[in-house]
């Protein structure tokens, strides 16, 4: 049975900036707020024109030549997003298109934050059942377009990015092993209207848009702390392994009093945990990948070291694996 790695990681992050003395310019907030409240500082910006599947594409291209394979060489693509180019064709299909991956099969999931780390477990299963060998995982989002502006307490944390890997059998270690769940019970903590009429969806946003997201921020902080720490733990503990093995934790990017809280659940010091939120904000399930390749083009993680990715997300969902770079 077949191992599956991450051989080949990119990323697309947009030119616009949305700074802090901008948000402070279009709503009632300062920097100071933000930044004890949040930890952000910036965050991306898509153009008008620029849609998930234009990122999604752009960080696909680089981790497929990061892995030094060709686009016909993909199996597979899989793509996580909460704000998708249409309802159908998926995005996976049009970033299909887009690279040329003629002979991938393509498809979307929504897992929101968790997106990734689902992705990254989802292509494990493909691959050491023997049915692909070259699997893309993608996670972008144009969280911007789906922003309530007038609403103060989430318009200051959401970015747009995107972020890949692919995912390919080996003999070498790769994915150990993982863990992920869903508390559908609070699904309607964090919300974004496709079809379903509901007076009381609507009425939460200030804008009225019903497409933008709302979230019941204390509900969820409270979740996302014990969800990413305890999930962190039975991957571990599936692995047979402890934090001392660990040289890095790539948490989602929400919110900088989210991974703080989370790391002192964990037990382990803020030097084992990379933080990007500062310059990007909350960019959803490409939070992770975005990190990720940060850390190895930085040289904070090598070939050899043993890694946590840790999310959770609306649903609500949370995922965490622990593997070998």
């Amino acid at each position: 049975m077949a191992n599956a790695k991450i051989v080949g990681l990119g990323h697309y992050i947009p030119e616009k900036v949305y700074d802090n003395a901008y948000m402070e310019s279009i709503v009632d907030t300062n920097d100071e707020w933000i930044t004890r409240r949040t930890g952000i500082k910036e965050r991306r910006i898509s153009g008008d024109s620029e849609y998930t599947s234009d990122m999604a594409a752009a960080a696909a291209r680089m981790a497929i030549e990061d892995a030094g394979l060709a686009p016909e060489d993909i199996d597979l693509i899989l793509l996580a997003t909460v704000t998708p180019d249409y309802f159908t064709p998926s995005t996976a299909c049009v970033v299909q298109g887009k690279i040329g991956a003629v002979n991938a099969m393509a498809f979307d999931y929504n897992a929101a934050c968790s997106g990734f780390v689902v992705g990254l477990i989802i292509a494990d299963q493909f691959i050491r059942s023997g049915a692909y060998k070259n699997v893309v995982v993608v996670a972008a989002d144009v969280l911007s377009k789906a922003t309530d502006y007038k609403d103060r307490a989430t318009c200051v944390l959401f970015g747009d990015a995107a972020g890949a890997a692919v995912v390919s059998a080996t003999e070498e270690k790769g994915i150990i092993s993982f863990d992920m769940g869903a508390e559908g019970t609070s699904y309607d903590s964090i919300t974004s209207l496709a079809f379903r009429k509901d007076a009381e969806e609507i009425e939460k946003r200030i804008s009225g848009r019903r497409e933008t997201i709302w979230m019941a921020g204390q509900a969820v902080m409270k979740f996302a702390v014990k969800a990413m720490a305890d999930s962190s733990q039975r991957a571990l503990d599936r692995a047979g392994l402890t934090y001392d093995d660990i040289a890095l934790v790539v948490p989602h990017q929400a919110n900088y009093r989210i991974v703080d809280s989370a790391v002192k659940r964990m037990g382990i010091s803020k030097d084992k945990i990379i933080l990007t939120i500062q310059k990007y904000g909350n960019t959803s399930a490409s939070c992770i990948p975005v990190a990720l390749h940060e850390a190895v083009a930085s040289g904070r993680v090598k070939k050899g070291d043993k890694i946590i990715l840790v999310g959770f997300g609306g649903g609500l969902t949370y995922a965490a694996c622990v593997l070998e770079l």
